[in-house]
């Protein structure tokens, strides 16, 4: 499957038949549980002891938190960082950083990395990590890794054979169900002022996620977005919404938007294509997939503070995040690699993606430009959702670093934080509905 109207269209489904492949055995499925976690990582902490073994994740409140509340308590704030990372020392540690990473720390002397203890908090309900288990041995590749089938709601390749499987991984990953923010995005521009590019309400939904005993069909939508924008001023009244099926092949993404002044909604191509955000790489086809192998990272984690930072202004300094505010942490990642397939069109002609093994989330990227320079790089805060088992990587950032800008977005703090809701109604989710929330 892919995430728009793809090569695969032209490909008659019994190509497509014949090409499907499953690649872990039994015996290589058996690691699951036992030295891997249900989704595939390593149970046992690394040689040195700074990456700790995997328990089961964080699933008990810090003292503070109340009950159904969206504003999260740091469980971890009175530690202290055990390394701090700058320009004077970061060529010692690059190896275990991002491109982008470096690149800040030797362009900006006051960029820091503050290195905090790590904590494996990830954990997910039993159900998704049962279907994981299953998925090892009865999920399928085809067409050399573009499109998927016979998957169960969970990671489909938690033994991931190829750098396509690793990035099915992190797109279907389990975020949640039904999700609702209120949220921020900030640019800061070269002079390092920052501005308000919107204020949104968004609605989340993972519909594969509701029944955890059906496979998936190629026309189930997995991933849908509802976005409605209330400020500033221009952009009021504005809505998108987005949906996504499992087999894009057949059933591509579509998506829509309705603008206050043309009072009508219209479909049009798939937004994000090109974004760098690290939660949105859906151009599968136009690249070919390496997967570089598993890494010793330092990466932002358990950022709770970022994450439910109530003014969003305090986040935005000059140049890039406030160092203050971002925690970071050694994490093992599979390092997926995709370069431009010769003819294919993008601004990118390659994209580093760092996957965290515990969640699959992609929790940082590079991405390069066609004459091969580091252009853009993306940061995911990731903080686990501990009163309902949910990894989330809510706020993302990325810096341009060829104009010196940067944008944050999912600031959500400032609006109460991240809630789990009830699905919304079918009639909510179809296009006509958009109209009447984007009212003025």
């Amino acid at each position: 499957m892919t995430f728009v109207k793809s090569l695969l269209a032209a490909v008659p489904l019994m190509a497509l038949a014949i090409d499907a492949r499953a690649y872990v055995s039994s015996q290589e499925a058996a690691r699951l549980g036992t030295s891997l976690t249900w989704v595939g990582a390593e149970k046992a902490g690394n040689a040195d002891g700074s990456i700790p073994p995997y328990n089961g994740g964080l699933t008990t409140a810090p003292p503070g938190f109340k009950t159904g509340d969206s504003m999260r308590p740091d469980p971890f704030a009175g530690e202290r960082p055990l390394l701090v990372i700058n320009s004077k020392n970061v060529e010692a540690y690059k190896g275990m950083l991002t491109a982008t990473t470096v690149a800040l720390a030797k362009r900006y002397p006051a960029f820091r990395v503050d290195v905090y203890p790590t904590h494996r908090t990830a954990s997910l309900p039993q159900a998704v990590l049962d279907n994981s288990r299953r998925n090892a041995t009865n999920a399928r590749s085809l067409n050399g890794g573009i499109a998927i089938d016979n998957v169960m709601p969970g990671v489909p390749f938690p033994i991931p054979q190829s750098g396509a499987e690793a990035m099915w991984n992190f797109l279907l990953r389990y975020q949640g169900v039904n999700i609702h923010s209120k949220y921020d995005s900030w640019s800061v521009d070269t002079a390092g002022v920052p501005s308000l590019a919107v204020t949104g309400e968004a609605f989340v939904s993972f519909p594969i996620y509701e029944n955890l005993s059906k496979p998936f069909n190629s026309s189930d939508i997995y991933y849908q977005l509802k976005l409605s924008y209330t400020g500033p001023a221009r952009r009021a009244g504005e809505s998108i919404m987005l949906k996504n099926a499992t087999n894009p092949a057949e059933f591509p993404g579509r998506a829509w938007q309705y603008m206050p002044a043309q009072r009508r909604v219209k479909q049009i191509s798939i937004l994000a294509y090109d974004t760098p955000n690290p939660g949105t790489a859906r151009a599968l086809e136009l690249y070919d997939w390496t997967l570089v192998g598993k890494q010793e990272m330092i990466v932002p984690y358990n950022t709770y503070k970022l994450t439910y930072a109530r003014a969003a202004k305090s986040l935005t300094t000059p140049d890039f995040i406030s160092p203050d505010f971002v925690r970071w942490e050694k994490h093992r990642v599979y390092v997926v690699e995709g370069n431009l397939k010769p003819g294919a069109k993008h601004i990118y002609q390659k994209r580093r993606f760092y996957l965290d093994e515990d969640t699959w989330a992609a929790v940082a990227s590079d991405q390069y430009d066609t004459s091969g320079q580091l252009y853009r790089g993306s940061f995911a805060f990731f903080s686990q959702s501990y009163d309902q088992q949910v990894p989330d990587a809510t706020p993302f950032m990325t810096y341009d670093l060829s104009k010196g800008t940067y944008n944050i977005n999912g600031v959500v703090g400032p609006h109460g934080g991240i809630r789990y809701i009830e699905p919304l109604s079918t009639a909510q989710w179809v296009p006509e509905s958009m109209a009447g929330a984007g009212i003025r």
